[in-house]
């Protein structure tokens, strides 16, 4: 029987481990990730602010508006109430309402501009609330199936180091000392497959006599090109 036999068997269970691995990894680094929620929530908080500066704008020219309101009274009540009598007065008072009522006119109009501009704040508020929520549980379910991977994969991982242990009991230790060597050098790749006279790693064409001793003898025998184990079944 090849020597490599046992090393074959060995890495097709490493391959396994080390796919289950990094897939554990994945999960881990997904579960752990919430960059996408802390821009939504940052949105929020961002959009937010821009509400409550709009609220604020609001209220301001409201009271502006009122003070102007306020003023245009006491003028027309000193205009209309008889108290003042003599006509240049009372025609500068006139000419005082008619500008005072000029400028609350420009002040309901930014007070309408500043209205419209918190009625837009308030639905993109609303909006990023609800794209949070929708995220949130999207995330939630996600990550629900996340972990339920995550136990069941672990659980698979546990028997494979079991069948590891086990496959360890059929290789020699010079055999596995040689195997981690190379593993460590080919990328997790230790062991080629003969397959139509050509190392399955590389592709380089392999002699009779190299297949041969691949398939039979008792020593590793490694690819002239790659240096990969060879394996012929």
């Amino acid at each position: 029987m090849s020597a490599a036999l046992g090393l074959l068997r060995l890495q097709q269970v490493d391959s396994q481990i080390a796919q289950i691995r990094a897939r554990l990894e994945l999960i881990r680094q997904t579960l752990e990730n919430d960059a996408d929620l802390l821009a939504a929530q940052q949105q929020l908080s961002n959009l937010e602010a821009e509400r409550d500066r709009a609220e604020a704008a609001r209220q301001a020219a409201d009271l502006q508006a009122q003070s102007q309101r306020m003023k245009i009274q006491q003028a027309e009540s000193s205009l209309y109430g008889g108290t003042v009598r003599n006509p240049k007065e009372l025609q500068d008072l006139q000419a005082d309402v008619v500008s005072l009522k000029k400028h609350l006119a420009s002040l309901e109009d930014v007070q309408l501009d500043f209205m419209v501009s918190l009625e837009a704040a308030q639905a993109n508020v609303e909006t990023a609330n609800e794209n949070l929520r929708d995220l949130s549980a999207r995330l939630e379910t996600e990550h629900q199936k996340l972990i339920e991977e995550r136990a069941q994969v672990s659980r698979a991982l546990s028997d494979l180091e079991t069948e590891r242990g086990a496959a360890l009991g059929a290789v020699a230790a010079d055999h596995l000392q040689a195997y981690t060597r190379v593993l460590q050098l080919r990328r997790g790749l230790a062991v080629a497959e003969v397959s139509e006279n050509a190392c399955g790693a590389c592709g380089t064409i392999l002699t009779a006599a190299l297949q041969q001793n691949a398939r039979h003898a008792s020593q590793l025998v490694y690819c002239p090109s790659c240096g990969r184990i060879l394996y012929a079944g």
